[in-house]
Formats: C-alpha cells, sequence, structure tokens
C-alpha cells in the first residue's frame, strides 16, 4: 500500500512538472483527483487515499514555494498511507481498526476521544507501524483571568528561563548517550544506532511536553523570545550539536498549541538587546554583557542603577516587557483599522 501511494505521489509530481514544461496552467488538486480518479482499484487503496494524496501533494508545494517536490521512493522515503474519516473503522474499546480489507489491532497509547476526521498510517525508521488519527475534540478548560504572564528565555545550559526566576536546566539527552551512538555507528550496528537515537527523541519529547503543559496551565499570557536553532547552528558550529539538543522549535510548537488551546495568550517577540538591558531601568549600562565575550559573565550589576541581575533571568523579564508592548502596539493597530473602515479619522 505505500508504494502505491508513492506511485500516486510521483504521478503528481510528474504533471507539475509537465505542466511547468510545456507552460500550462498548474494543476490544483481538483485537477489531479480528477486525473486519478479510478486508479484505487487498481494500486488496491482507498479512493479517499488517493484523494488526500493529491491535497497534501498540492498544500505542500504550496507551503515549500516550489515549483516541484522531490519524488517518494521505498528505499528513501517511511511508509506513509493516508485516509479520511471514512476511510477506517476503528474499535475504541478493543483497540482495533479495519482499513480497506487490512485488520490489525493496537496498543492505546491514550484514550481516543472525539470525531475522527482523518488520519495515517505510518512507519518510523524501525519498522514499527503507528495509526495516526486527527480528531475533533471539545475545547479545553479556559485559564483563569488572575493568573499572571510570563516571559521566556531559552536557553542551552537552561532550556528555559521564566520571568518568575524559574529554570529548567537541560538534560542534554543527545549528549548523554553519544559515546554509545557514535560506537554503534562504527561498530555498523544499525539496528542498535537506530534504538539510540529513537530513544534520544522520545526523552526529548517527553520533556518538552511537560515543561509546555506546565506553563500553558499556569499562565494566562506567555511571551519566548524569537531565538532561531537553525541560525544559530549555522553561525556557530561549534554551538550545533547543543542547540539541536535542547529544541526549541519543538518546545515552542507544543507551547503554542498548547496555550491556543486554553485561551492563553502566545507571541514571538523580538530578543533583541534583552540580555544587554537593564529591566529595572531600562537602559543599557557599560557593565552589561556584551558578544562572545560577555557569554561566561552569569550575573552582573547595572553601572547606572546598581541593580545586579541573574543573566537569563533579566532577559526573560525584558522579553515580559516587550511582549506586553508588542500587545499595546497590536491592539492600537488594530483600532486605527477599525476607525478607518467605518470612516471616522483616527487619531
Amino acid at each position: 500500500m505505500a508504494f502505491a501511494v508513492n506511485q500516486v505521489w510521483n504521478f503528481c509530481n510528474e504533471t507539475q512538472k509537465s505542466a511547468i514544461k510545456w507552460g500550462k496552467r498548474w494543476p490544483g488538486e481538483y485537477d489531479l483527483c480528477e486525473l486519478t480518479a479510478g486508479v484505487s482499484k487498481d494500486l488496491g487503496i482507498q479512493s479517499g487515499t488517493v484523494q488526500r494524496i493529491c491535497s497534501e501533494y498540492v498544500i505542500r508545494r504550496q507551503a515549500a514555494h516550489k515549483r516541484s517536490l522531490r519524488w517518494r521512493s521505498s528505499r528513501k522515503h517511511l511508509p506513509w498511507i493516508p485516509f479520511k474519516a471514512n476511510g477506517i473503522s476503528v474499535n475504541r474499546e478493543a483497540g482495533s481498526a479495519k482499513y480497506y480489507g487490512l485488520e490489525f489491532s493496537y496498543w492505546n497509547s491514550r484514550p481516543l476521544i472525539g470525531t475522527i476526521k482523518c488520519g495515517s498510517i505510518c512507519a518510523d525508521s524501525r519498522g514499527r507501524f503507528y495509526l495516526n488519527i486527527t480528531c475533533e475534540v471539545p475545547d479545553l478548560p479556559q485559564n483563569s483571568k488572575d493568573l499572571s504572564d510570563v516571559g521566556i528565555d531559552l536557553g542551552l545550559k537552561d532550556v528555559i528561563t521564566t520571568s518568575t526566576g524559574k529554570k529548567a536546566a537541560s538534560p542534554g539527552f543527545y549528549r548523554r548517550l553519544e559515546s554509545k551512538i557514535a560506537a554503534a555507528q562504527r561498530a555498523k550496528k544499525a539496528k542498535q544506532f537506530k534504538n539510540l537515537n529513537a530513544k534520544v527523541k522520545n526523552q526529548r519529547k517527553d520533556f518538552n511536553h511537560k515543561i509546555s503543559t506546565d506553563l500553558a496551565v499556569n499562565f494566562k499570557a506567555i511571551f519566548v523570545g524569537d531565538i532561531s536553532s537553525s541560525d544559530i547552528a549555522q553561525k556557530s558550529s561549534g554551538l550545533a550539536k547543543s542547540v539541536y539538543d535542547a529544541s526549541w522549535y519543538q518546545l515552542k510548537t507544543l507551547l503554542k498549541y498548547k496555550a491556543l488551546a486554553r485561551g492563553v495568550t502566545y507571541l514571538e517577540v523580538n530578543e533583541a538587546y534583552s540580555t544587554q538591558t537593564c529591566s529595572e531601568c531600562g537602559c543599557i549600562p557599560a557593565s552589561s554583557p556584551k558578544g562572545r565575550s560577555g557569554l561566561i559573565i552569569r550575573e552582573w550589576t547595572c553601572s547606572e542603577c546598581g541593580a545586579t541581575h541573574d543573566r537569563d533571568i533579566n532577559a526573560a523579564k525584558n522579553i515580559l516587557r516587550f511582549g506586553h508592548e508588542s500587545l499595546i502596539k497590536q491592539s492600537s493597530t488594530k483600532t486605527r483599522k477599525k476607525l478607518a473602515l467605518s470612516g471616522i479619522p483616527g487619531l
């Protein structure tokens, strides 16, 4: 079935390349579905699966801003079989499912609740198959309005430092197993190599889930610095392993959707000069840490007001202030737009 999925994907890609070659209009989802109509029986997959592949191809092409995408092959790509809601029959109590005549049982990682919208069957590098289902669930309880706001500074030694003074030290999951992973790779023990990498990935994801849930539950507004893992890894090659091990992007992604689900304000702000600026007086004193040479300075005293700061907590407090200023700017911009639409001159 996964091979058949690759064939449909490659047909969509070939159709796209032909349209580019002959200067024709690029095919959309409806065009690709029309061209692939009736092939499901020959390929041994559902018609809904074929339609999902066509839809996914167009979405990925538009998101990547590319003329065409890469070909899919069984050697380079892991198995992936998408389906629609009516394409699978799930027995939630027994933990079994049926897709196009294929019956299988599964282990419930958590109770399956809500209305099934779509899903997929896929496998990881170790050959373990997973049933992924997207469900429409009721809204989560909204956080209390009495909760406070928080600014978050992301780092390497401490993954997060909040404006309240709380820190979460980096567990360094990859660093702990780096020697074992390297030994398995040198010995060409592919199975052990894949298992160790999967262990690191699962540990890191579990850690980020716990941190993001704790923050989303205990605050009503969350402001995070717009730090980029890829930018820092490229500019400072010596920090690349530590940067990717911290997994800032994954943490921010989890934090964003959990905050939105609970009605919590989530905003990424420009954190430029957040470390150098004094959170008490708002100036950039000569005594503040600057540049790469200032990375070793963890505590400093403001030469203007005399306040003593922890480097990361001070940055988190400034990020909190930047977040409040951004919200004020956004609200004033929306107000001006409403006044302009109503014909009332703004201030």
